[in-house]
């Protein structure tokens, strides 16, 4: 008898020991509160791992490239060497005009006055043609304005119609803004070397460069043409990068990046008011003003050529 109780008692405790490894067993199994819990952090991390990445490359690669803006070449007229034509190579006098130089005697005198005042005076013009003149040299002039070199198309050239200004609240701020368009500031002439003196990063510890070619510069620049506080500025930087300004052209380099964002800027106002560019220009006034955290340049005013 006791020992069936005894095996009895021995199942017991073997079917407590199971129930309770099931109900342990049970509290380990995954729940579906955990699946989704574990879902949801593995999204979270995932996402994490490629935003970090995306971070990564941005700072690797450096600012995005600015958008493309299609050049605007330009081609104005100038008075450089005379270019090959009828009218306007220069050439020795002919033979009878070299008489016409030698002193008259008495008798060619008198035989002139007769002949002045017995007769109507003709007025003779070369033609435009390669042949060759029987009596008279074929110069004819010049009637192209000052400038570069060529004969270039009927328009008026930006370093005469364009007008920067800057709306600064002092020398720093102004310098601010000649470093955001990467504008320099130079002095060139003044009876020195032939040399070009230029100055950037004028809004922190200005730099200086020396340009021992002054042919090889071809940027467009600019210089007040009324004393202001901007060029006092302008001389202010410059002597702090140990450049002279005493009796010296005071200027400021136009990169060809803003001078073609102009020139853009310039064009589309223009065509707004139905106007064609850039034969039908005068002037552009450009102002830069702080924008954002930048600055920006604005047309404030434009005039026309009469006629076009």
């Amino acid at each position: 008898m006791a020992t069936i109780i005894e095996q009895e008692k021995s199942l017991d405790e073997r079917e407590a020991l199971r129930n309770k490894r099931e109900n342990e067993r049970a509290k380990l199994r995954l729940s579906r509160f955990d699946s989704v819990t574990s879902l949801f952090f593995a999204l979270i991390l995932f996402l994490g791992a490629f935003v970090l990445m995306m971070f990564i490359i941005w700072v690797l690669s450096g600012e995005p490239d600015p958008p493309l803006i299609p050049p605007i070449i330009e081609n104005p007229p100038g008075r450089g060497e005379n270019p090959e034509g009828f009218e306007r190579d220069f050439e020795p006098p002919g033979a009878e005009e070299v008489e016409d130089l030698m002193e008259p005697t008495l008798a060619d005198t008198i035989e002139a006055v007769t002949d002045a005042v017995s007769s109507v005076a003709a007025s003779l013009t070369t033609a435009d043609t390669n042949a060759a003149a029987s009596t008279a040299g074929t110069g004819q002039g010049d009637s192209r304005p000052p400038g570069p070199m060529g004969e270039g198309d009927d328009i008026i050239g930006r370093w005469e119609r364009w007008e920067l200004t800057f709306s600064a609240n002092g020398k720093k701020d102004y310098a601010k803004q000649l470093d955001f368009y990467k504008i320099e500031l130079g002095a060139f002439g003044g009876g020195g070397a032939n040399v070009i003196e230029v100055a950037n990063n004028l809004s922190g510890s200005p730099k200086k460069r020396v340009n021992t070619d002054p042919a090889s510069e071809k940027r467009l620049y600019f210089s007040w043409k009324l004393s202001n506080p901007l060029l006092q500025y302008d001389k202010q930087l410059l002597g702090a990068a140990s450049i002279q300004t005493n009796g010296r052209n005071v200027v400021r380099f136009i990169p060809p990046e803003l001078e073609n964002i102009l020139a853009n800027m310039e064009k589309d106002y223009a065509e707004s008011k139905g106007k064609k560019f850039p034969g039908s220009i005068a002037k552009t006034v450009f102002e830069s003003k702080a924008e954002g955290g930048g600055y920006a340049f604005t047309i404030v005013s434009q005039r026309y050529r009469k006629g076009y």
